[in-house]
């Protein structure tokens, strides 16, 4: 079955954590999990947005982790957010307080790999999987370093820039799957402008799954209600399962 990870801002509002699970009701594989930021500088508009909600009602990375202490899923967990939380906390405690809510698995954009070394090994000390991620300019060399050294999965992102809807698949990010693909086993997941179910489908063609962020975000900023974004993302569940490859 091609993976499928929605993305959800931590705190975007006080039922939160019922997306969640609607989202593994709904087909779901895994789910991201943003630890809002004030100064997100990969994410665009729309998670930005999602971000500034979630800090304006209180939400800190200590309310988010008790939340999720409390609800019971299936599915793994996978924390985003940038390095400056994980240094304020420290790696060993910032991660041994993600695996206590049950992440296990974390993606910190802005951290560069040459840069990795302490916070890998904190988080494979608490059993959290340090997911890398890969763009389409990434030399080949350091690709492959990328692909040996990520842990559950790798992150390939479509284009240079920011996340957000985008009307079509950019082509950057099916040939860096590809790429992914033929120097490692690890499963492949594209992020970044996966909008549509039909694009979810054509990426999954040549990578083993895909995530899916501002396409949610954007309907749950509007109002949209936990059960009409797993329908949502129900849609995208049956596009992957069409695909054979």
């Amino acid at each position: 079955m091609k993976g499928l990870v929605p993305y959800l801002t931590g705190g975007i509002g006080p039922d939160w954590t019922r997306y969640l699970r609607e989202y593994e009701r709904n087909g779901a594989t895994a789910i991201e999990i943003g630890l809002p930021f004030s100064d997100p500088i990969l994410d665009g508009p729309t998670i930005q947005e999602a971000s500034d909600r979630a800090l304006r009602r209180g939400a800190s990375v200590s309310t988010i982790l008790d939340e999720l202490a409390a609800v019971q899923l299936n599915i793994p967990l996978i924390a985003m957010t940038y390095y400056n939380l994980v240094v304020h906390r420290g790696p060993d405690l910032f991660c041994r307080e993600l695996a206590d809510a049950g992440i296990t698995g974390l993606i910190v954009p802005d951290l560069p790999i040459d840069e990795a070394g302490v916070l890998a090994a904190a988080a494979e000390k608490h059993g959290v999987g340090l997911t890398l991620l890969a763009a389409p300019t990434t030399p080949p060399d350091r690709l492959a370093e990328i692909a040996r050294r990520s842990r559950g999965f790798i992150y390939a992102i479509s284009v240079m820039g920011t996340t957000g809807e985008r009307d079509q698949i950019a082509e950057s990010g099916i040939r860096l799957a590809g790429e992914l693909r033929k120097l490692t086993d690890k499963p492949v997941l594209l992020a970044f402008g996966i909008s549509r179910p039909e694009h979810a489908a054509a990426a999954a063609g040549v990578c083993d799954g895909v995530v899916i962020g501002a396409a949610l975000m954007r309907r749950i900023l509007d109002g949209g209600t936990p059960e009409e974004l797993g329908a949502v993302l129900g849609e995208f569940r049956v596009a992957l399962d069409t695909v054979t490859v």
